[in-house]
């Protein structure tokens, strides 16, 4: 999870490296078949391809004389875990303050009908 917390959502900030990432969510593809979908040049397609691996968001292995690359289901469950952690951490934050703010309308309300 530190690749996360370090890198943030860096790895999937830049856009063509997001459409890769959601084109593998739908299937395995190969560095071939990724450029023929997306405006970018093969080697382009292997540069993101790389920092998506290094980050552990995905995996390849030899199919013949191709690489197909897939997401990593372990890297995808660590950013989905931390994405939960901090969601929780938002919504325990707006609670608490949703409380406070009825508290405080609660005691401005008998402060002004009081003589």
């Amino acid at each position: 999870m530190s690749a996360y917390q370090d890198a943030g959502l860096g790895l999937l900030g830049d856009p063509m490296r997001r459409a890769i990432f959601e084109t593998l969510a739908r299937r395995p593809s190969s560095v071939g078949e990724l450029a023929a979908q997306l405006p970018i040049s093969r080697p382009a397609v292997s540069q993101h391809l790389k920092a998506l691996k290094d980050g552990g968001l995905v995996v390849s292995h030899a199919e013949g004389t191709r690489r197909i690359y897939r997401l990593d289901p372990q890297g995808v469950a660590a950013l989905r875990s931390w994405l939960d952690g901090v969601w929780e951490h938002a919504l325990a934050d707006f609670h608490k303050f949703a409380e406070q703010t009825v508290a405080d309308e609660t005691t401005h309300h008998v402060t002004e009908e009081q003589p």
